[in-house]
């Protein structure tokens, strides 16, 4: 089944992501996650949203990263935590809707893994360095390098397990169902399927530069004290994540220049270890998600929002 289609002023940028079994999709208002249930069926579930999600202020440049960092995280966690319960075999009935106090400590210890293992660890290995090298900057860049391999590394070693695989598929037909919307092509399992995996606002282009802004900010700040480096690590992911945000945003915006499209390939080839092909009916599941985040925004007026990656 087609879909109605947005005008340009006001084409809002679709996203979402890879979940057990299914795919969540972001509209202008509202969340829907679709997951295949173990019968075969697709369950489906409407969230729609108010306040930070939709308000102007998530429109405000740089400040719009941060926030679009936080939504990542909190919707994902709500669109796991309902297509692992789906996945598992639970009906409606059963369904346990998370607590916010258990959203907020799952997003905390996130958080906290990922500061630790990404730009604390890096400094930590690179430590025994200042005693060898009479060199901050070198210092800095080989923990920077360092701070890429082991996010590439990571990367890698997940895609290797069964069932992220699967999920990698479905992050493969969520990329192609918002590619073909894009293109204008009907919503349909042929039509997707002739899309790549591929998308300039992929979740693991975002990775890839914050790793490569990190490094380039590392190299300009002082490093003058152990605790300060440490602190500066931590303190500046929000504004490494901004700026992350924003260069995304324009590479995709840009994407016509030969010149962006040069420099976003090395983040699209990244993209190979977080996506993998997918069936027909994985393609079914991102469509239908998509399909009823759509159906919500052309139920109520559109007011031309900021994009999400």
């Amino acid at each position: 089944m087609g879909a109605p289609k947005q005008s340009e002023e006001t084409r809002f940028h679709y996203g979402g992501q890879a979940v057990i079994e299914g795919v969540m999709m972001r509209g202008l208002r509202s969340m829907a996650v679709a997951v295949r249930e173990p019968e075969g069926g697709i369950r489906v579930k409407l969230e729609m949203l108010t306040g930070l999600y939709t308000g102007p202020i998530r429109r405000i440049p740089l400040l719009r990263g941060v926030i679009v960092l936080w939504e990542t995280l909190a919707l994902g966690m709500r669109a796991l935590a309902f297509s692992s319960q789906v996945a598992a075999g639970m009906s409606d009935e059963e369904e346990d809707e998370s607590s916010p106090a258990y959203i907020w400590g799952v997003m905390a210890f996130a958080f906290a893994f990922a500061a630790a293992l990404f730009f604390v660890t890096p400094l930590l290995l690179t430590a025994w360095l200042n005693s060898r090298i009479d060199n901050g900057t070198i210092v800095v860049a080989i923990e920077g390098l360092l701070r890429l391999g082991m996010l590439l590394g990571y990367i890698w070693g997940i895609g290797l397990i069964p069932d992220i695989k699967r999920v990698f598929a479905y992050h493969g037909a969520e990329h192609r169902t918002i590619n073909a919307w894009e293109a204008d092509e009907p919503l349909e399992v042929e039509s997707v399927r002739r899309f790549g995996n591929e998308h300039a606002r992929c979740g693991t282009a975002f990775l890839l530069t914050v790793a490569l802004v990190s490094l380039f900010v590392f190299l300009l700040l002082p490093t003058p004290g152990w605790w300060w480096r440490v602190a500066s690590r931590v303190l500046l992911m929000p504004v490494i994540a901004a700026a992350s945000y924003e260069i995304i945003r324009l590479s995709a915006e840009f994407r016509r220049f030969r010149v962006v499209r040069w420099l976003s390939q090395p983040s699209l080839t990244l993209q190979s270890l977080t996506t993998r092909d997918p069936d027909d009916t994985q393609i079914e599941v991102a469509i239908r998600a998509l399909e009823t985040v759509l159906a919500a925004d052309t139920s109520a007026p559109i007011d031309g929002a900021a994009g999400t990656p």
